[in-house]
This record gives C-alpha cells, sequence and structure tokens, in this order.
C-alpha cells in the first residue's frame, strides 16, 4: 500500500541495501558533521573508490618519485633504452612477474610503464589544481553575487556569461598553445581560472535562497559583518553543494586536460600526460595497441573513482536523495526517524496515524492532515 506524509512511504520491491538516511537514536546525538562522515562511510562504492584512487596515485607517485627524490622503479621516464622483443609488455599475471618493461617500450626505447606512471602523476596533479581554483574563484563570485544581489549579481552573473559562452576546449586550446610548454603546474593555473562558472551559479542560488534564513537576520542583528555572514554563518550551510561540484569538477578536469593534450595545445613533450601518451601513439593503435590503452585505462579509472566519490558526497550532503527499503516490518530500526523529503518504502501492514507515526496495525488508518516535516517509524 502507499501511505504519503513527510517523508513518502509506498509499499517495499526489494530489501534495503544501504539505509543511510534513517537517523535511528545513536545518530541524534551525533554533530551535522559527523553525519554527514558516517553516511559517507556507508557509502560503499565511494569508500572503495577513495581508498582505490590514494593507492594509485601513491604508487604512481612512489614509482616515479616526487621532490627530486628518486622512485622505487630502474627506468627514467626520459631515458632511452635498447628495444627488447619488439618493445611488447614484459608484465605476466600467472606467476606475476613486472620483468624490466611491464607496459612496453615505445617506437624509440623509452620505458612505458614510466611514462604512464609520471603522466598520471602529472593528470593527477592537474586535475586537483585546476579543482582547486575554479571551486575557490566559484565559490567567491557565487557567494557575493547571492548575497549582494542587485547590480553586484548583474555584473558578476554577465560576467559569468561570457566566460560560459566560450567552449572551454577553445579558451583551453588558446591558453594551452600559450603557456603549454611552460609545464603541467603553469597550464592547470591558467585553465583554473576559466573553470569555475558552473560552480558559480550553484554557490549563487544556495546564497539566494539561504540569504533570507532566520539565523542571518539574527547575525544581522548581532552587527555581524558582512563578510562574516556569508563566509562564517551562511557559506558553511552550503558546503555540501561546493564540496559535490568540486569534486564532479575534478573528474571533469582530467577529460578537459586529456582532451588538450590529444589535440597537441596541452602538456608538451618532455613531459607526459595521459592524453599526451595517447596522442603520441594514436598511429600505433593497430600494431602496438599497449602503447593506447594503458593511458586509456588510467584515465578511464581515475575519471570513475573521482566520480564514485562525488556520488558519495551527494548522498551523505543530501540524504534525500536515497531510498531505503524495508521487506520486514522487523527490519524497521528503533527509535527510527525518516527524514522530510526521503522516500521509505515500507512493509504492508505498516500504517500511519494522524500523528505522522507509522506503525505495525495490520489495519489502514487515516493519513495525516499534511505533511510532516518528519515521520517517526515504529515497530
Amino acid at each position: 500500500m502507499t501511505i504519503p506524509m513527510g517523508a513518502n512511504f509506498e509499499a517495499p520491491s526489494e530489501p534495503a541495501a544501504d539505509p543511510t538516511t534513517v537517523l535511528t537514536a545513536d545518530d541524534k546525538g551525533l554533530s551535522q558533521g559527523r553525519l554527514i562522515f558516517k553516511r559517507f562511510l556507508q557509502h560503499k562504492p565511494a569508500l572503495v573508490s577513495i581508498v582505490l584512487f590514494v593507492l594509485i596515485v601513491g604508487f604512481a607517485i612512489s614509482a616515479t618519485g616526487v621532490f627530486g627524490i628518486p622512485g622505487w622503479w630502474q627506468w627514467n621516464y626520459t631515458s632511452l633504452l635498447p628495444i627488447q622483443d619488439g618493445g611488447k609488455p614484459t608484465l605476466t599475471l600467472w606467476p606475476f612477474a613486472l620483468g624490466d618493461h611491464p607496459f612496453g617500450q615505445n617506437n624509440v626505447g623509452k620505458d612505458y610503464f614510466a611514462m604512464v606512471m609520471r603522466g598520471l602523476v602529472n593528470s593527477a596533479y592537474i586535475m586537483f589544481i585546476i579543482g582547486g581554483i575554479a571551486t575557490f574563484i566559484g565559490v567567491v563570485v557565487g557567494a557575493i553575487a547571492g548575497y549582494y544581489r542587485g547590480w553586484v549579481d548583474s555584473v558578476l552573473m554577465r560576467l559569468t556569461d561570457i566566460v560560459i559562452v566560450i567552449p572551454i576546449i577553445v579558451v583551453g586550446a588558446v591558453v594551452g598553445s600559450a603557456v603549454g610548454g611552460l609545464g603541467p603546474l603553469v597550464l592547470a593555473i591558467f585553465l583554473g581560472f576559466f573553470a569555475w562558472t558552473g560552480i558559480a551559479r550553484l554557490v549563487r542560488a544556495e546564497f539566494l535562497s539561504l540569504r533570507e534564513r532566520e539565523f542571518v537576520e539574527a547575525a544581522r542583528v548581532a552587527g555581524a559583518s558582512d563578510l562574516r555572514i556569508i563566509f562564517k554563518h551562511i557559506l558553511p550551510n552550503a558546503m555540501g553543494v561546493v564540496i559535490v561540484a568540486a569534486t564532479l569538477l575534478i573528474a571533469a578536469a582530467i577529460i578537459l586536460e586529456t582532451s588538450l593534450s590529444f589535440l597537441g595545445y596541452g602538456v608538451r613533450s618532455p613531459e607526459v600526460s595521459l592524453g599526451l601518451l595517447i596522442s603520441q601513439n594514436e598511429a600505433a593503435f593497430q600494431t602496438r595497441p599497449w602503447l593506447f590503452w594503458w593511458p586509456a585505462a588510467f584515465i578511464v579509472i581515475l575519471s570513475l573513482l573521482v566520480n564514485f566519490v562525488g556520488d558519495g558526497l551527494r548522498d551523505a550532503f543530501d540524504p534525500r536523495q536515497k531510498r531505503i527499503r524495508f521487506s520486514k516490518v522487523k527490519d524497521l530500526p528503533d527509535d527510527a526517524v525518516v527524514e522530510n523529503g526521503t522516500t521509505a518504502d515500507v512493509p504492508e501492514g505498516v500504517v500511519m496515524t494522524t500523528r505522522g507515526e507509522a506503525v505495525n496495525d495490520g489495519v489502514s488508518s487515516e493519513e495525516p492532515d499534511g505533511p510532516t516535516s518528519a515521520g517517526e517509524i515504529r515497530r
């Protein structure tokens, strides 16, 4: 049966896998930050993704070295070596062995494992720098536009529109052709100044809503300055949107860098990136496919992992997007509360009283007069 309330109740179709939006007695005493962290830990794909991402990037850094400290791999990504066995990969899975050139060699004899690890490190820190700079600019622009409104909002949003109408790949091509030869760091910094528009619009929308709340009026009455209200009172309440948008922007940044490097406007030789490796070995796809597939595989893996982390953060900050299901009355947690806006599927026989309580009466009761902010589920 279908029972509407502030949290919509419907007959179950399958058992619950992850009831993250149900608050139990233990959850009620947690702060908002700890509750979000707990929800994120319950999101298994996101948790596995962030662990895998750290392991993959950490492995690449340890292999190539960092800050002048040499890595554990024997070859450098710039070393020219005699080509062995036509440059074929020496990696074997059973028995497991890396060999001298696990990913093979390119057409001039460079060790492809060292090149892919170096490209992975460069692509990883490029996407984080782009995401960090774009997030900072987007938050500042969106916060000021949403808080002050009026002519300030109009000017900032028209500036945002000007940047939006120019395709980012065109902007990246111009920037890349100008500064791509200066190294991945400079390229990432310049690209970050053109990738902030999406976050700015999201933050502006959040500020337009939050600035009318009672706690903002209370801060104004207490004499708080505009900067304090923006960054101390309103921004923390919009951090969910900011973090999720920043995570998805980071995932898009690696695709942007890959596209620019593939077109020849991104990272330049002798430095390498995953996109540049694909571009350099595009012609070898038929004869030596491993030169194409290794960097392509890592691009897909990094993008998927960051997107899974973004999905987990979105669900943690906004649990109302989750649907929870209970197949039996005994599955309902004690002292559970379904948050406002959540959709919960409960068993047949669970009905709702006029107080918004769901109880196992075995009979149907009247629906409440109006939606409630939260409904208690009881056994």
